[in-house]
């Protein structure tokens, strides 16, 4: 009997694997009836709070338990859960030698490099742009529309820089960009071309569009569009340690480092040593559970790919579940704490 039972299952197995690969849509599984009154409760308290979520997907033991629409389910505008698709394209280039955790950025676009260019800014490496602690204590990105003089990697370098690297967390749009720009530089293919038999292919996503600078580098930071299908892949294949329909895409290590807590972290507009100062309690935040390589901890045990407005990856590995949701959402720990409240119980 159990000779059999060893038979069927690994007849069914390339099945299953079959399931999750290109061109198929992701399982699905029933939920039990918790989960489903729990979803419904959820998505009530979204109308009782008067969020506007576009998609909901939840997915849990590598099938789809619970899925809700609450507009055409199209490409989406990621916001900032594009970094962590940047992430792994920075992941893959080290794999393959091209790029270096420790290089500098300034060894890489020499050609930027202001004149007179401090110390400081010479040390800033790839590793600091990815944990967002290049030495910063604002944001460029909001000043790169006005920008006259040249580049957004120049105009990157030219940023005042008070702090020594590594020092201080700032969330900075702008550092992804760059690592977008070094992936296109070693390796001589846009980001987004450069995924497609590394990542977009292995998961069965139709290549995307991403947004570019005038320079004709994709944005890194921001303006990669997925369906919320999409995001779950992504979310399923880092819930496994980087493989997914039986085939190991990211590689296993660089999916800890990125998940991992490699800094402290603050809320956009924030650094580290202002939260610090303001005495900011983590207990309560997802903002200060700390950040890896363009992905934020989160409580309970959990991590996720971030964007404004409402759009998460949710990677919960005690669960084995991912949850997605696509939105237009001013209060996003509002939003995760009725995810923590409704959903996380019942998963």
């Amino acid at each position: 009997m159990k000779n059999l039972v060893r038979i069927l299952v690994l007849a069914l197995l390339p099945a299953a694997v079959a399931c999750h690969g290109p061109g198929r849509s992701l399982p699905h599984a029933r939920a039990g009836a918790g989960m489903d009154q729990a979803f419904a409760d959820y998505l009530q308290a979204v109308a009782d709070h008067q969020e506007e979520l576009h998609s909901i997907l939840v997915l849990q033991h590598g099938r789809i338990i619970e899925e809700k629409y609450l507009a055409p389910d199209t490409a989406h505008f990621m916001m900032s859960v594009s970094k962590t698709f940047t992430a792994a394209a920075v992941g893959f280039a080290i794999d393959e030698g091209l790029l270096h955790l420790d290089d500098k950025i300034t060894d890489l676009f020499p050609e930027d490099v202001p004149e007179g260019a401090s110390d400081t800014l010479r040390r800033i490496t790839v590793r600091h742009l990815l944990t967002m602690n290049c030495g910063h204590a604002t944001d460029p990105t909001h000043s790169i529309w006005n920008d006259k003089e040249g580049g957004w990697v120049r105009h990157f370098l030219a940023w005042p820089q008070p702090y020594e690297p590594g020092t201080c967390y700032c969330y900075n749009s702008l550092g992804t960009y760059l690592l977008s720009a070094a992936v296109q530089k070693v390796s001589g293919q846009k980001v987004v071309d450069y995924l497609e038999p590394r990542l977009w292919k292995p998961l069965g996503i139709a290549k995307p569009f991403w947004q570019e600078s005038p320079d004709g580098i994709n944005c890194g930071g921001w303006g990669l569009y997925l369906r919320t299908e999409d995001m779950a892949r992504m979310g399923l294949c880092l819930l496994q340690g980087g493989r997914f329909a039986g085939r190991q895409v990211i590689p296993a290590g660089w999916v800890l480092e990125m998940s991992a807590r490699q800094v402290d972290s603050a809320p956009a507009g924030l650094t580290s040593h202002q939260v610090e100062a303001r005495g900011m309690d983590p207990s309560s935040n997802d903002w200060l559970q700390g950040y890896g390589y363009q992905m934020w901890r989160c409580r309970h045990g959990a991590f996720r790919a971030d964007g404004a407005a409402g759009q998460y990856i949710i990677v919960l590995p005690e669960q084995d579940a991912v949850i997605v949701t696509t939105a237009r959402i001013n209060n996003m720990g509002e939003e995760l704490n009725l995810i923590w409240e409704h959903l996380l119980p019942a998963l």
